[in-house]
């Protein structure tokens, strides 16, 4: 479950960045580039915190 929802809030965060870069820079809102950093930081939250981050109990 808490795969499912750190990929919900990448989406949400990664729409939002993109939406604010894209209207600063006056081109257009572009969802495949959204979803494609949203998958690439869901990658990166779920690779650091289940292989590289261990807590120091876990040590």
């Amino acid at each position: 479950m808490r795969f499912f929802w750190a990929f919900i809030w990448a989406i949400l965060i990664s729409a939002v960045i993109s939406y604010v870069l894209a209207s600063m820079a006056g081109s257009t809102f572009d969802v495949t580039s959204t979803f494609v950093v949203a998958i690439l930081v869901s990658l990166a939250v779920f690779i650091l915190g289940e292989g590289v981050l261990k807590s120091s109990e876990e040590q």
